[in-house]
């Protein structure tokens, strides 16, 4: 049993007990075989067996028990990986290094993500690790230069070789391909050997007719040529192949360069030795370098494909300005946005980038936020608003005080979100990385049986040797290695450019399979903030002489309360002020005023005496209300809550808040229940205000759970996730704040966080919406199936390529047809499987969000 060990930093322990507690937990995990925790130190030791646990878990079951783990995480950028085996490899390698904890290799976007411990391991040892696995890591430059401009860079320098080497391989393999041709259909040899050579000869020159039949009759002169040009294809287009093949061979493994080397060497080495030895027989020089030269022209293809998977984070990146107008010594300079500091203040000018995240000091614009929520429509912004880095401010100058920069800022953040998201693996990805970790030995092993099988069979060694190059070639692994993270990467992507941020694969994969759907109605359904829905007047007022009024009946009435609430600070006094204000209603500032709490204001508006508040409190101050006591009621029933206005004793009228339903909310609600989900509805407020809000939106009676504490949500949640049909569990999202409901969000399938942008990392959320628009779950929903049902697609093409094309490789249909797949053909057909993957992918960019 090999045995490996791991010191953990441990954080959080304060005495013996806690160290205690600490090595009980580890010592439960099963595999673990020790485990020592030192209190004054801070660490544990543990000794444990890689085959029954990982260091993940241990790090698990440190942080289960209320204790954490110095941990540290870092994304490397891997060059020369061309298929799943490729990837399996390299996490192979750097999980061999004691103190990594977990690392996932994505093939699509060609990065490790590697968490580790700091002390342990470090950057040096991860690198090393790679190289020695046979493949390259792009470090970062000793200039200021960002990372991503160096990685953009070293790729495409990469790229520029492979545009190289296709160069190559299709001036020297088509005229290669064409004049092999030309002679199996007889265009060339009947002309040299028979009827050209007696044309030649009858001409003046007879003895230039007489080299001419000459040179025909030595057609392995042909030959020579086919290997002139068929050599660099080989042995410089195809360097890779061998390169990669050689180091795969060195380490015990093999990938898809291994058959890439194997199948073009056979045909290569066979004609070779056929010229060299004079032995008479059919060469393939044309099929060995259109064997390279196609799976080139594939790659080619594959990898720009590739590019446009992460065009949504690199659009997000390359949104960031580079500069920044500071004000600094009461001048204004611009700096290096690297050089901006929190608290300095900053100048923004009509149509240009806000450079970092800050607090609008003076002016006021409109800001286009689209990049940010998705929304098109821009943001009227005045002093005190928030504005975040990379949006663009279309009207109006400016300052601001920066409050959040580099990787703090919003942006930021939500580059972090979408590449972790697009470096995770959906739980599927482990099915196909068990079957890349055998697939090429099996194929090699296929290849062997076929050669000896036909051997055997009596079709003869060239015969037995086409069909062999053809399975090793059909069969590749890199349409299987690029199903999954072609489609996460473009489904995340889509889904951050339309303001849907989603934690990883994992969660994408849940939401595609939801049974229902609860709303926590504040803030989700709702606005979050009361509004005024009715203004209803009983008397005809009579305003004091000098006061000011823009209208009559409930104009008058909406005026003089904002008045009398103009300073007030609750949230329906303020409510009301601002109703008056879209009104175009001028709102005075009252001269004397007082506010009485639990019952409402009382204000001396242009010499009147104005009462704003409960009834019970207008009939303890000596208010006649029997009038309003119809009317309150009613507004009550509706779920709204109902305010009465009395001016110098005499009841005037009544005005009704609520916090007001979305106008998307409805829309919402009927496309989840037209995707076969369930909606429920999940508050605090009172029965009856729940029921009035269901109802409008349309989620049944039967679904409205009301008067729930924030501590009972969480179980409500649990309890619906067990009321599947024959007691079956079932998936169960919950959309909340992010706040006070993240218990809830914790327990749900999917906890999905609306939220408006000021902050992006909802920890305790899987979806993050940065509009607050109910119609973004039912968009985030979509999207999540429509990637899901991309990836099955992808794997059932990429299985079902290799299990039908193999048999047909290995010759199935020879015996009765006498037809087979030849080489060249194979080698199209594995070079297409993977463009269409990954093409396939593409199609989410385009995808329809509800």
């Amino acid at each position: 049993m090999a045995e490996r060990e791991v010191i953990l930093p441990i954080t959080g322990m304060t005495c013996a007990s806690c160290s205690a507690r600490v090595e009980k937990a580890l010592r439960k995990a099963p595999g673990v075989l020790a485990a020592e925790v030192n209190l004054a130190g801070e660490q544990a030791l543990v000794r444990y067996d890689p085959g029954l646990v990982q260091p993940e878990a241990l790090q698990a079951a440190v942080e289960q028990a209320g204790y954490g783990v110095v941990v540290d995480e870092i994304t490397l950028a891997i060059t020369g990986m061309t298929c799943a085996s490729c990837s399996a490899r390299v996490e192979k390698a750097l999980r061999k290094l004691p103190g990594v904890l977990a690392a996932e290799v994505n093939l699509a976007s060609e990065q490790a993500l590697v968490r580790y411990v700091p002390g342990m391991v470090e950057r040096t040892d991860l690198v090393a690790a790679v190289e020695q696995a046979g493949y390259g890591v792009i470090l970062p430059s000793a200039t200021d230069e960002a990372a991503e401009d160096v990685e953009a860079r070293a790729r495409e320098a990469e790229m520029t070789v492979r545009r190289r080497r296709l160069l190559v391989g299709v001036v020297f393999g088509l005229p290669l391909f064409v004049l092999s041709m030309a002679r199996d259909f007889g265009l060339i040899a009947p002309w040299l050997i028979g009827e050209g050579a007696a044309m030649m000869a009858t001409m003046r020159d007879a003895a230039m007719g007489e080299i001419m039949a000459m040179v025909a009759a030595r057609d392995d002169l042909l030959n020579w040529l086919f290997l002139a040009l068929a050599t660099p294809v080989q042995f410089y287009s195809g360097r890779d192949f061998y390169r990669h093949a050689w180091r795969a061979l060195r380490a015990r493994t093999a990938t898809m360069d291994t058959l890439i080397a194997l199948g073009s060497s056979a045909a290569y080495f066979y004609s070779l030795a056929m010229l060299l030895s004079g032995a008479p027989g059919h060469v393939y020089f044309e099929t060995a370098a259109l064997i390279i030269t196609l799976i080139l022209v594939g790659k080619y293809l594959e990898a720009r494909a590739k590019g446009q998977t992460s065009a949504a984070i690199k659009a997000l990146i390359g949104l960031q300005p580079k500069t920044a107008r500071v004000v600094r010594g009461g001048q204004e300079v611009d700096v290096p946005l690297t050089e901006v500091r929190v608290g300095e203040m900053i100048i923004v000018r009509p149509g240009e980038k806000i450079p970092v995240d800050g607090v609008i000091v003076s002016g006021e614009s409109t800001i286009d936020e689209s990049m940010l929520t998705g929304e098109s429509l821009p943001v009227e912004k005045r002093s005190g608003d928030p504005v975040f880095g990379a949006t663009i401010n279309r009207s109006g100058s400016f300052q601001m005080r920066a409050t959040r920069i580099g990787k703090d800022s919003a942006l930021a953040q939500i580059i972090r979100l979408v590449q972790e998201a697009q470096g995770s693996k959906a739980p599927v990805q482990a099915l196909v990385d068990r079957v890349s970790a055998v697939f090429v030995p099996i194929v090699i092993v296929i290849a062997l049986i076929t050669f000896l099988g036909w051997l055997w069979a009596g079709v003869g060694l060239t015969q037995a040797l086409i069909f062999a190059v053809a399975v090793l070639v059909i069969a590749c692994p890199c349409a299987l290695g690029l199903a999954t993270p072609t489609a996460i990467m473009v489904g995340t992507g889509t889904g951050a450019s339309h303001g849907i941020l989603i934690r990883n694969a994992e969660a994408l994969e849940r939401a595609a399979s939801l049974h229902a759907v609860v709303f926590d109605k504040t803030g989700t359904i709702t606005h979050g903030r009361p509004a005024v829905t009715d203004v209803v007047m009983v008397a005809r007022p009579v305003l004091a002489q000098g006061t000011q009024s823009d209208g009559t009946g409930d104009q008058v009435l909406l005026q003089i309360a904002a008045a009398a609430e103009s300073r007030s600070e609750h949230p329906l006094g303020v409510a009301i002020v601002k109703a008056a204000q879209e009104r175009g209603l001028a709102v005075e500032r009252p001269t004397r005023f007082q506010a009485v709490s639990g019952a409402g204001v009382e204000a001396e508006v242009g010499g009147q005496t104005v009462l704003v508040g409960t009834l019970r409190w207008l009939r303890e101050r000596g208010v006649e209300i029997h009038a309003l006591e119809a009317i309150v009621d009613q507004l009550q029933n509706e779920g709204k809550t109902a305010i009465a206005v009395a001016v110098d004793s005499e009841a005037w009228g009544v005005i009704a808040l609520a916090d007001t339903v979305k106008p998307t909310a409805a829309e919402a609600v009927a496309k989840l229940h037209q995707a076969g989900i369930e909606v429920a509805l999940l508050t605090g407020d009172n029965q009856r205000t729940a029921a009035a809000i269901a109802a409008a939106v349309g989620i049944p009676a039967t679904a409205v759970y009301a008067e729930v504490k924030p501590d009972e949500k969480a179980a409500i949640v649990a309890r619906l996730q067990q009321s599947g049909p024959h007691g079956k569990p079932r998936r169960v999202a919950m959309v909340g704040d992010g706040i006070n409901d993240a218990p809830a969000l914790a327990q749900a399938d999917v906890g999905i966080a609306m939220g408006s942008g000021t902050d992006v990392a909802m920890e305790t959320a899987d979806i993050t919406l940065m509009r607050s628009d109910p119609r973004g779950v039912v968009q985030a929903i979509a999207l999540s199936r429509a990637t899901v049902r991309t990836i099955r697609w992808n794997l059932f093409w990429a299985f079902a390529y290799n299990v039908l094309l193999i048999p047909v490789a290995a010759g199935v249909f020879y015996p009765l047809t006498g037809w087979q797949l030849s080489p060249v053909l194979a080698a199209a057909a594995m070079a297409f499987s993977s463009v269409f993957v990954v093409t396939n992918s593409l199609r989410l960019r385009r995808v329809r969000m509800g």
